[in-house]
């Protein structure tokens, strides 16, 4: 079990496991990390540090709590990535979006950091997007966000900045998805979008084979100088 924290339900049932990694000092803000399909494994603990690091409260929330807490799965194991995909498929991605924000208020509530911040991977890239539309976070990004072509009809609630990095060669998202994502958000005020040329899905995984450094790198970048301009 890698997580050290539990942070009550909105409806006060259960409480949601969650990585939490302090600052030095008092946080400048606080960033949510999405998890992969892949749990709160070392790699998403790594992205916690590194914000933990640059001055945030980070708060990783263990997303499959209700169904089988704690698992760490290798990407890099086909059986292991196939467990993985099981778990996203029986997901309830609207209850995953009330345990965000009852992660949101226990942040803002409970730890007294008002700025909230979400960055979102694999799955989480959905994620990010669906906190946008739904709930009062400060400001969110996805990377290589699934299905977030068949959710436009949700962008007009979207009233926080949104980043999406979006790779062109990712095997989960067709180049019509990538289309369709294109032509629904360029023109939204909130919506920022990045392409990264030939890079396919998990290219800024921090383990595993997976990782592009040079596109991480970029997409990193960017994503720090968001939130330093909406966060803190």
């Amino acid at each position: 079990m890698s997580t050290n924290t539990k942070i009550p339900t909105l409806e006060g049932d259960g409480e949601i496991p969650a990585y939490v990694v302090e600052p030095s000092g008092t946080p400048r803000g606080a960033i949510i990390v999405q998890q992969e399909i892949f749990g709160v494994d070392a790699g998403i603990r790594k992205k916690c540090q590194q914000w933990a690091d640059r001055g945030y409260l980070a708060v990783a929330p263990d997303t499959f709590w209700r169904q089988q807490p704690g698992i760490e799965l290798d990407a890099d194991v086909p059986e292991q990535f196939n467990e993985a995909i099981g778990y996203m498929m029986k997901h309830d991605f609207d209850q995953g979006i009330r345990d965000i924000e009852a992660v949101i208020h226990w942040i803002r509530r409970e730890r007294g950091v008002p700025k909230v911040g979400l960055v979102g991977y694999c799955m989480g890239g959905r994620v990010a997007y669906m906190t946008a539309a739904r709930t009062d976070i400060d400001a969110s990004v996805g990377f290589y966000g699934v299905m977030i072509d068949q959710m436009l009809g949700e962008k007009h609630a979207i009233a926080k900045p949104l980043m999406l990095h979006i790779p062109t060669a990712d095997h989960f998202v067709s180049a019509e998805a990538q289309k369709a994502m294109h032509e629904g958000l360029d023109d939204h005020p909130k919506v920022t979008l990045y392409d990264y040329e030939g890079l396919d899905h998990g290219f800024a995984a921090e383990i595993g084979s997976r990782r592009d450094e040079a596109g991480a790198s970029l997409a990193d970048e960017r994503t720090v100088a968001f939130f330093a301009e909406h966060i803190g």
